[in-house]
């Protein structure tokens, strides 16, 4: 009996790595290899010769041009867009936690984005913002020149236009849930106490919000450096200046077939991402940790 025992207990501490060992294999695979493959790449002259130069390679992406027109573009986008999608969310969330008539069908409204394909999206885009298009002609009602919006330094308004228009809703109700998750009896004390609605905003509402304010943050700025997709539907593989972001950049060496500036590029935009999530995560814990404790 004791044999079969330690036989049981050594059994159930080897079973849960082997559930992990798929998933683990995955990542290894799909992951782990290939970054480490480009991080090679990225300090090799070329795949063939494979001379070693170290960080060569980026010095000379960083001294590109075209590599920091694109840097320069897509972190413009991101200061722009992600801010404005965490703050106009959370005050769709908190206008809809108000309890105001039509609640479902604002919540239904804001969601039809998720549901509606990417591609049809930017035909609508065009349509409206075509330099023939719907605004020009709403605009020139009221005496406004034509504006080209997609072949000028306008073109960031568009895309962080339709930026906010596709994540606003999903945003939206990850805050719609944090506030609900929020302490009611929290809320009703500071109400009793005289608290007004700043107070309890800024010194309750907001540090319980926390977390979802950094997941929507996190999760806003991942999907900003995919805009990609949106921008090349409308303008193609060279866009107009102001539109040409670092995946354009990525995409187009890819082409040109040079993986020591491509690999150079993904590594360092890679550095740039955990550095602001990192940034992130300290800020919010700084924030939140009274509320935890």
């Amino acid at each position: 009996m004791k044999v079969k025992r330690k036989n049981i207990l050594k059994n159930d501490k080897v079973f849960p790595y082997l559930c992990l060992a798929p998933s683990l294999i995955g990542v290894m695979i799909f992951f782990i290899v290939p970054f480490a493959v480009i991080i090679y790449y990225s300090m090799v002259d070329n795949p063939i010769s494979k001379e070693f130069v170290f960080l060569q390679n980026y010095v000379n992406i960083l001294k590109n041009t075209a590599f920091r027109k694109a840097a320069v573009n897509t972190l413009t986008f991101s200061l722009i867009s992600v801010p404005l999608a965490v703050v106009l969310s959370m005050l769709l969330a908190m206008l809809l936690d108000c309890k105001i008539p039509f609640v479902s069908q604002f919540r239904t409204g804001f969601l039809c984005p998720m549901m509606v394909p990417i591609a049809s999206v930017v035909l609508i885009w065009q349509v409206v913002f075509h330099y023939n298009g719907v605004l020009n002609d709403f605009l020139a009602n009221f005496g406004v020149d034509k504006i080209d919006w997609l072949k000028s330094d306008k073109g960031q308004i568009v895309v962080v236009l339709l930026f906010l228009w596709k994540n606003l809703g999903y945003n939206m109700i990850l805050f719609l849930s944090a506030l609900n998750n929020i302490p009611k009896d929290v809320i009703e004390v500071a109400t009793l106490e005289g608290a007004g609605a700043f107070y309890k905003f800024f010194r309750i509402k907001l540090r319980y919000l926390s977390p979802t304010i950094l997941f929507v943050t996190v999760l806003s700025l991942i999907n900003s450096f995919k805009v990609f997709r949106e921008v090349y539907l409308l303008t193609g593989d060279y866009p107009y200046d102001s539109l040409y972001m670092l995946q354009h950049f990525m995409n187009n060496t890819f082409r040109n077939i040079d993986y020591q500036k491509l690999s150079s590029a993904a590594i360092l935009m890679s550095i740039v991402m955990i550095i602001i999530i990192g940034a992130l995560f300290i800020a919010e814990n700084k924030f939140g940790e009274d509320v935890e404790g």
